[in-house]
């Protein structure tokens, strides 16, 4: 461990330990359903949504149908992961016409993205598609999470309601989750993320000649496929 990857970590223990208070007080708002600096331009996107999904935000649930919420937004999340790797190869912005995804592939994607482990057996930039990225991983980056902060916040409830059989209403846990949290946090970090000069569009992928010509050697040792680089 170098001095350099000591000093990341502790910065980065260090933004936690200073984002605990502030942000914990926030979420613990949201949840509660009581106005937040964000509610002047969140609450009517957010009752919009409940409008035209036909939730209503007043009325709890027991764990079961909680769970079924759960189970439900996970399996079309998992749907929607695979059939975009299964069909990548005839829909749009694949300017690099890659082929579909192999079912086994697809299948563990699907899975790891939808119960928000993110497992990634492939090479993102040589295999999925800029829509298979952006429709399907990149908005499960935000589903699934959400579904695992709805889910911790039902057991809060559960610990902290011991003497009622309601632990919220997923849907409206679900949605607090996407976008009084996550979306704003996502947005700070990809103005973060423009301003280092992080490169984000739909072209075909370009080649560029290097200032050190680099070459790569395929070797096979011990059974091994491997680089060398020289």
């Amino acid at each position: 461990m170098t001095a350099q990857g000591l000093l990341q970590i502790g910065f980065y223990i260090l933004v936690l330990v200073a984002l605990v208070k502030p942000l914990g007080a926030f979420m613990a708002a949201v949840y509660e359903g009581r106005r937040t600096f964000l509610s002047p331009l969140v609450a009517p996107l957010e009752r919009g949504i409940y409008r035209l999904a036909g939730v209503d935000p007043e009325q709890e649930s027991g764990w079961k149908r909680y769970a079924l919420g759960v189970m439900l937004i996970n399996f079309a999340g998992f749907a929607v992961v695979y059939l975009l790797q299964r069909l990548q190869a005839v829909l749009p912005l694949n300017p690099q016409h890659f082929p579909a995804v192999s079912a086994d592939s697809s299948f563990n994607t699907a899975v790891s993205f939808a119960t928000n482990t993110n497992w990634q057996g492939y090479v993102g930039e040589s295999t999925m598609s800029y829509l298979t990225q952006m429709l399907g991983l990149g908005v499960q980056n935000f589903l699934s999470a959400a579904t695992g902060m709805a889910v911790l916040v039902a057991l809060i409830r559960g610990f902290a309601r011991r003497q009622v059989s309601e632990i919220g209403n997923f849907w409206v846990d679900f949605t607090r989750s996407t976008l009084y949290i996550l979306l704003p946090l996502s947005l700070v970090l990809a103005l973060v993320l423009a301003t280092q000069g992080v490169v984000q569009s739909f072209q075909p992928y370009r080649s560029v000649t290097l200032l050190e010509p680099m070459s790569i050697q395929r070797r096979l040792r011990g059974g091994i496929d491997f680089d060398a680089q020289g």
